[in-house]
């Protein structure tokens, strides 16, 4: 694969969105949106003769985890797939993310004295590979990717079936894995002021790529200047974990387009929404989709990235 789109935060502002563009299955297209004054979240495609590659990275506590996955990842994927004479499969993805999360250690090492927060760091990581006809796709936090597809018994009727399922501790089941994995810990998830779940009372995702400090105890945080990532008491186990969920599936004749989204559009778009959107607006796919909520959340939002692969064909 070669790459010939990417999107990220260096030098943009407010919102932009691209025309469609060509892909080796079909069109793509990106928009983002910028709420927070510092641009933390990265997107990437990368375009070939045979394969398609989608990365959204979904930064928090700054932009270096993420901007580290974009120049990491689909590199450390290419190298595994070239050892395997370009095969593409669920264990090489799996093992692109945990040679990426070990580089990031390396790096956060390296850059402690300059960026004495980088234990905190920490991102999101959804990425989506069309290859060969068929569709892999792997993610850590809860950024999302849902399928449109037509319904068989009404071929004009688009459905949305999602391809992700959101590590957040909103969600009852990874709340229940949480308290599974550390039954010594009561405060493994707490509800914070506002009714919301939180993974120690800090963070709301389960997975991610960084975020050290709640994984090793080698990387706790007493720097005074950051009380919000102090623990009370040391871990002895990974609180968060770095390895993705990662299914793949032939790509059907009923299959239209798929959204890859950071949670800040479905934080405020039901799944079906958003492909209805996506139906109605096919030349304009993503402007669309950041115009529909621009109003009333850009305040609330970090550097959104919001990628859409279009017409998933089989010849």
């Amino acid at each position: 694969m070669h790459g010939r789109g990417r999107a990220d935060g260096d030098g943009y502002e407010g919102q932009w969105s691209t025309d469609l563009e060509q892909h080796a299955f079909g069109e793509y297209s990106f928009a983002v949106i910028q709420a927070n004054q510092a641009m933390e979240d990265f997107s990437q495609v990368e375009v070939g003769h045979n394969a398609t590659f989608v990365g959204v990275y979904d930064g928090h506590g700054g932009r270096e985890a993420a901007w580290f996955v974009r120049e990491h990842l689909f590199n450390n994927l290419i190298r595994f797939a070239q050892e395997r004479e370009g095969l593409i499969s669920e264990q090489i993805l799996r093992n692109a993310f945990t040679e990426t999360e070990q580089g990031f250690i390396y790096f956060a090492r390296e850059a402690l004295k300059h960026i004495p927060n980088i234990y905190s760091i920490g991102s999101c990581c959804l990425v989506g590979i069309i290859w060969n006809r068929r569709l892999f796709v792997a993610n850590l936090g809860d950024s999302r990717a849902v399928l449109g597809r037509a319904n068989p018994r009404n071929l004009s009727k688009v459905i949305a079936q999602p391809l992700t399922n959101d590590h957040n501790a909103s969600m009852m089941e990874v709340r229940r894995d949480l308290q599974l994995d550390h039954p010594e810990d009561p405060n493994i998830v707490v509800r914070d002021e506002h009714g919301v779940w939180r993974v120690k009372g800090i963070i709301q995702i389960s997975r991610s790529i960084g975020d050290l400090y709640l994984k090793s105890s080698e990387f706790d945080i007493d720097d005074p200047n950051f009380p919000r990532f102090r623990l009370t008491e040391p871990i002895n186990k990974p609180v968060l974990r770095s390895d993705p969920t990662v299914q793949s599936r032939d790509i059907e004749t009923t299959d239209r387009f798929i959204v890859f989204a950071s949670d800040g559009l479905w934080d405020n778009l039901s799944d079906q929404k958003a492909i209805d959107i996506v139906q109605k607006n096919p030349r304009s796919v993503s402007f669309h989709l950041i115009s529909f909520r621009f109003p009333s959340i850009i305040r609330f939002l970090k550097f959104k990235s919001i990628s859409v692969i279009r017409e998933l064909r089989r010849d």
